[in-house]
């Protein structure tokens, strides 16, 4: 049974209106249980990424993030803690910048390859070039997660939305949603909290 948990801060107010991370209402993209196409993407490597190329992934943390939103920097050391704690057991991280670098300029392949190596990125950072991928997924904001179950049947959606409770302080953080969806996924278990609001900046389109 799915389950939707929507979270809020008081502080965040005033942040929510600048960036416009208000809630959002239902979007067109992949529900719990869709499968999600494959895609290829252009890496901060120059290489061409695809999910088919992880032969021995049991699942994919597809993160829609970027170089500009303060909420996706706050997250940054959060999400190379998943790829470093989750990839060794099949589920890497994917992160993948959906702005248009002609709205958004820092943005842009090089900076984001510029951002990738002063942050250590242990992950693939790709470029939705042509802004193709995020509408399938329904991705509206930066950070954005999807996580995939690689099946027979091809890589099903078991959770979307937020990493956890708390963008401002990860030692303040009491629910670790994404960890959980992770766990359970790979213990055979059912995914307690199926979705929750993203909270972020707006994709640039």
């Amino acid at each position: 049974m799915k389950t939707v948990r929507n979270f809020g801060f008081l502080t965040l107010i005033v942040l929510l209106g600048a960036f416009g991370a208000h809630g959002d209402s239902e979007e067109a993209g992949y529900d719990i249980g869709d499968m999600a196409t494959d895609f290829s993407l252009k890496n901060v490597d120059g290489s061409m990424v695809s999910l088919s190329d992880f032969d021995t992934a049991k699942g994919f943390l597809v993160i829609f993030t970027c170089n500009t939103c303060p909420y996706a920097v706050k997250y940054e050391d959060r999400i190379i803690a998943l790829d470093k704690k989750y990839k060794p057991l099949g589920v890497p991280v994917i992160a993948i910048n959906p702005n248009n670098p002609d709205l958004s300029p820092d943005d842009s392949l090089a900076k984001m390859k510029v951002r990738a190596t002063n942050k250590g990125f242990t992950f693939p950072y790709l470029l939705d070039e042509g802004q193709q991928v995020f509408p399938q997924y329904g991705a509206t904001r930066t950070p954005h997660v999807y996580l995939l179950d690689k099946t027979t049947n091809g890589n099903a959606v078991r959770y979307i939305g937020a990493i956890d409770d708390n963008y401002q302080d990860a030692s303040k953080v009491k629910e670790k949603f994404v960890e959980s969806a992770v766990d359970a996924m790979l213990a055979g278990k059912e995914i307690e909290v199926t979705k929750t609001r993203a909270l972020g900046c707006r994709i640039k389109v």
